[in-house]
């Protein structure tokens, strides 16, 4: 095969330096997803499972596979602007691979100026930091590792619910300023028990929230695209609703699950958040574009939000103006809820798995696959519709 030049863009190592030793000496090997899925399995992998991969220096643990094959791998973190190294690489690499959480936006003009482009691959799930549109209209394949951090993300959601509702991270706070101040820590707990708690999306994350939040003796709801089988309903007790214009007045809590695309693209908006309860809490951890940045500020600032916690933005990183940083009753993190470091061994090994089917010229996964043939397609075709969401 001809020597293919790989480009992966990845974000920087710790501000310490790559890491030497880590808290935990292995991680807990998984059988297999929810519901049956296989996990990733490529060939081999030259990871250690549990190492940081997803940084520069982990380069995914695909430069000796790559090398093997005779393949040049390039990694950088310097992913905006046109003097990027990564706008110098593009235009003639065959292959990009990116991560949500430090994302290359592929777009339409990115793409016109890489005629040997082929595959974009997302190391983790969700690409809509590719041009969908653009992709198909140059043929390209757009896949991604479906499922290796759809638990990861789940688990994030609850602790940040938790972390608002219980008003978690002004307590801490007040330990570290070396108070006991707890009135001040307390003005603003609650009990989630008893709550009403709607998912915007109910696909692999959004069912998997739900699935963590019965135990807690709330009330469950959701709307999907998809309604889930009548069975699945009863055994979690959901309401479903046929659009979140409908649920969100019922809820005293809302995540937001779900793909970014047209029909999501600033859904919540001042009108969203005028049908929720005064009060109440959104969590976000799909897209930021999701979200109307300023009028989540504005529900904050007035009250009709009582937290709003998330770790998705845009762009990303965010500029150090962004408003999310400084708004009242936030409870933001970097986007880190998808590459925890057990995800992150799932999301390399399924991008080894992707590069060897795609160097082999066998399918890929139909999960794992966003656009080919100039289409949407498989998971792509259930979870995204067409056309562009504005830049």
């Amino acid at each position: 095969m001809t020597e293919l030049k790989v480009l992966c863009v990845l974000y920087p190592d710790p501000v310490d330096g790559y890491p030497t030793s880590y808290a935990r000496d292995d991680i807990p090997r998984l059988a297999h997803y929810p519901g049956g899925q296989s996990l990733p399995s490529p060939s081999g992998t030259d990871f250690t499972p549990g190492a940081l991969l997803g940084s520069v220096s982990g380069e995914l643990g695909l430069q000796s596979f790559l090398e093997s094959e005779g393949h040049a791998l390039v990694v950088t973190s310097d992913k905006d602007g046109p003097d990027s190294e990564f706008e110098r690489q593009l235009v003639d690499a065959d292959v990009v691979i990116s991560q949500p959480f430090w994302p290359a936006y592929l777009t339409a003009e990115r793409i016109a100026r890489a005629p040997k482009l082929k595959l974009a691959l997302t190391a983790g799930i969700g690409s809509d930091h590719v041009d969908l549109d653009a992709a198909m209209q140059r043929n390209i394949t757009v896949a991604e590792v479906t499922y290796s951090n759809s638990i990861s993300v789940s688990e994030h959601v609850v602790m940040m619910i938790l972390g608002l509702v219980r008003n978690y991270i002004p307590s801490h706070e007040w330990v570290v300023k070396e108070g006991w101040n707890i009135a001040d820590c307390v003005e603003r707990s609650y009990d989630l028990e008893g709550m009403a708690v709607g998912s915007v999306a109910a696909g692999r994350i959004g069912l998997a929230v739900l699935r963590r939040l019965k135990p807690f003796d709330v009330r469950l709801h959701y709307t999907d695209r998809h309604r889930l089988p009548q069975d699945l309903e009863h055994e979690l007790n959901l309401t479903f609703h046929p659009d979140a214009a409908s649920m969100v007045p019922e809820c005293d809590v809302v995540t937001i699950n779900a793909p970014l695309h047209p029909e999501t693209e600033h859904l919540f908006d001042d009108a969203m958040f005028d049908r929720m309860r005064r009060g109440s809490y959104l969590v976000n951890t799909a897209r930021g574009k999701i979200c109307d940045r300023d009028a989540v500020v504005r529900a904050l600032e007035n009250g009709q939000l009582a937290g709003y916690a998330g770790d998705v933005w845009f762009p990303q990183p965010p500029p150090v103006e962004h408003p999310w940083r400084t708004m009242p009753h936030e409870g933001m993190t970097p986007h880190i809820s998808g590459t925890s470091l057990s995800a992150q061994a799932r999301y390399a090994a399924g991008v080894r798995e992707i590069l060897e089917c795609w160097f082999a010229d066998r399918p890929i996964r139909d999960e794992y696959l966003i656009v080919d043939r100039g289409r949407l397609a498989g998971t792509g075709a259930h979870s995204y519709s067409a056309g562009d969401t504005d830049s």
